[in-house]
């Protein structure tokens, strides 16, 4: 065997002891660690203007019943809570690509469940 093949034979060797301890899944998802949860919320600093233009535009992909007065995500009724709530839904929704929480450099990942009373965060296991 040559010093080119080495790093091929231990790739085959440890690929069947990967998928064994992973459960047959190698799917990285955002690089996080297996069962880690990642939200998308608006940035502390995002404009009016700009959560306003987030949630129409999420509005169109996901339900927004939940930040309708009445709904489990209304209060606090602010742009700030309404945005984050629907760019997590369309976010969830739509794979969670880092890239589905960009709204125009107004989104930002966390990883710590942004749930509040009764408003529940959705979050997908994948």
């Amino acid at each position: 065997m040559t010093n080119s093949c080495l790093p091929l034979s231990i790739l085959v060797f440890l690929l069947p002891i990967l998928l064994i301890f992973s459960g047959g899944i190698l799917i990285p998802v955002n690089g996080q660690a297996p069962g880690q949860g990642a939200w998308c919320i608006s940035q502390p600093a995002a404009s009016e203007q700009a959560l306003m233009e987030n949630i129409n535009f999420a509005c169109k992909m996901v339900d927004c019943s939940t930040i309708q007065p009445g709904g489990l995500c209304y209060y606090p009724a602010t742009l700030a809570n309404h945005a984050s709530v629907v760019m997590n839904l369309y976010f969830q929704k739509l794979g969670r690509h880092s890239w589905n929480c960009d709204f125009n450099k107004t989104g930002i990942i966390v990883v710590t469940d942004p749930s509040h009373g009764d408003c529940k965060y959705q979050y997908a296991k994948y």
